[in-house]
């Protein structure tokens, strides 16, 4: 159904900040027959924090920077081990809406998961793919001139400790676990490769499954 292409760009490892600002540039600056494009990384450590953040969801300070950025949500944490995927799509030239481009990302991951024996869902009141009550996902999007940009994580394998210190998405108690922690052995290289061919195929098939 969608024929027009998605540029996949595999950007390895990065700070967070030349990223955020990369993206923000490539949405103020594309016109109507800009490519889309899909990114793919991991970011060194930091905690980020959405548009209406609220700063006592940092628990406590640590080494790792905290960077206050334009997306929705509350706090999160990346780091090496995550997998990052940036979409910069232009939502009104193919004709879907915010709501639909989320259920696209978290609908990818859950049928990745699925791939490897893990049951995984998303939530309506709290963005993300959860396996059980834990969290694998976190997700936020931020759209300009119709075009979205920020995204969604997958927990590969990971430290997760640095989830401990604050309250992940703004939720207390939130448990966040990873692909490795519920039992499957794969490296990042497989995971991104997975990532594209489920979310492209979603695309296509216009998330129906």
């Amino acid at each position: 159904m969608i024929s027009e292409p998605i540029n996949i760009q595999d950007l390895g490892l990065r700070d967070y900040q030349p990223v955020w600002q990369a993206m923000q540039q490539f949405t103020l600056q594309r016109n109507d027959d800009s490519e889309d494009e899909l990114w793919l990384l991991e970011h060194l450590p930091v905690y980020t924090q959405g548009l209406n953040g609220q700063d006592h969801h940092l628990l406590k300070q640590t080494h790792i920077p905290l960077i206050k950025t334009d997306r929705g949500g509350q706090i999160t944490y990346h780091g090496p081990g995550q997998l990052i995927v940036y979409p910069l799509i232009d939502l009104r030239r193919r004709n879907i809406g915010v709501r639909t481009m989320i259920s696209y990302l978290e609908n990818t991951e859950i049928e990745m998961l699925a791939l490897h024996n893990i049951v995984a869902c998303a939530r309506k009141d709290a963005p993300g793919v959860y396996v059980e009550q834990q969290k694998i996902a976190s997700l936020g999007l931020r759209v300009k001139r119709g075009a979205c940009y920020h995204g969604i994580s997958l927990n590969v394998d990971m430290d997760l400790q640095p989830f401990t210190d604050i309250n992940p998405c703004g939720y207390a108690e939130m448990q966040m676990t990873d692909m490795r922690t519920l039992g499957v052995n794969t490296d990042m290289a497989a995971v991104k490769q997975q990532f594209v061919s489920v979310f492209l195929s979603q695309m296509q098939q216009g998330g129906k499954r």
